[in-house]
């Protein structure tokens, strides 16, 4: 059964990869660190498209990557109190925080990466909506990468396909949520 502190837990565990995400689009707002600015792609072409896009820059996967790492390092920190070892699935204090910091932040950019050359594929220009991959591709990117590291890892208290489902869902409406406030405040082109 799914309970608060569960849907707390997911929340919580995933918030690097939420961080990751979100920093691209918040950065390229306010010209932060303009000259990282540069295609991830260089322009090539694959099959009459482009590979991902001018859009996706090494500014985006970097930062992103950094952030991430920050978060996790946050919640290493913050995991000395109780409160926070209660809702948290990782123990932090005993996992490769390095590693496992990498694989969250590094395998939400991959999702978002891996359905930009998707969306190019099947000729959608950027921005264009990809329902309900926009919403989740990053979720399905952390999922490629860390599933493997969780088999390998007695630390976790409690980790299943329930928490990836439990992810899907929720971030699928917080993503909705959060870009139609964007959208209100003139931050995003897209309601959702």
């Amino acid at each position: 059964m799914i309970t608060i502190k569960f849907i707390l837990s997911c929340l919580y565990f995933f918030l690097p990869a939420y961080s990751a995400n979100m920093t691209s689009s918040l950065i390229k707002r306010h010209g932060f660190l303009k000259f990282l600015d540069k295609p991830i792609d260089d322009g090539q072409i694959f099959r009459g498209e482009p590979i991902l896009g001018s859009h996706k820059s090494w500014r985006g996967v970097i930062l992103g990557i950094v952030v991430g790492f920050l978060i996790v390092f946050f919640q290493q920190f913050l995991y000395q109190f109780s409160i926070v070892q209660k809702i948290s699935f990782l123990d932090y204090q005993k996992i490769n925080i390095f590693l496992f910091a990498f694989l969250i932040s590094f395998g939400a950019i991959f999702g978002d990466l891996l359905f930009a050359f998707i969306k190019r594929r099947l000729k959608l220009k950027p921005g264009a909506r990809f329902f309900p991959f926009d919403q989740i591709n990053y979720v399905i990117g952390v999922a490629l990468f860390l599933t493997p590291y969780f088999w390998f890892y007695p630390y976790i208290k409690c980790f299943g396909i329930w928490v990836w489902i439990t992810l899907l869902i929720l971030t699928f409406f917080l993503h909705i949520i959060v870009n139609y406030l964007g959208y209100l405040l003139n931050w995003h082109r897209n309601r959702w």
